[in-house]
């Protein structure tokens, strides 16, 4: 499973790319937060799979208004980071990868 992140960040058991230090345009899952929003909508169709599923990280309870409209999979609060491997465990078993 092909994992690309807005963010910078590491999740156990996973190799994550951070999309600005060059990934391949073929995630399966893919990692935002509410500063990155813009930058996923540009950049979502040259980075990821046609089947794909997104990942927003949650700072505040207001992102998840800011999120609704951007067709976000799955949310994650940031307090909550050390649980990202759990979550794309799931991920990984629901698109049957």
């Amino acid at each position: 499973m092909k994992i690309t992140s807005f963010e910078d960040i590491e999740a156990k058991g996973y190799d994550i790319c951070f999309i600005h230090s060059g990934c391949e345009g073929d995630a399966d899952v893919i990692l935002l937060d509410i500063n990155s929003i813009f930058d996923y909508e540009e950049k979502k169709h040259e980075a990821c799979k046609e089947k794909y599923t997104s990942i927003a990280i949650i700072d505040d309870p207001s992102d998840y208004d800011a999120f609704k409209n951007f067709g976000i999979n799955a949310w994650i609060k940031r307090d909550d980071l050390e649980k990202l491997p759990e979550l794309l465990g799931e991920v990984k078993t629901r698109m049957g990868l």
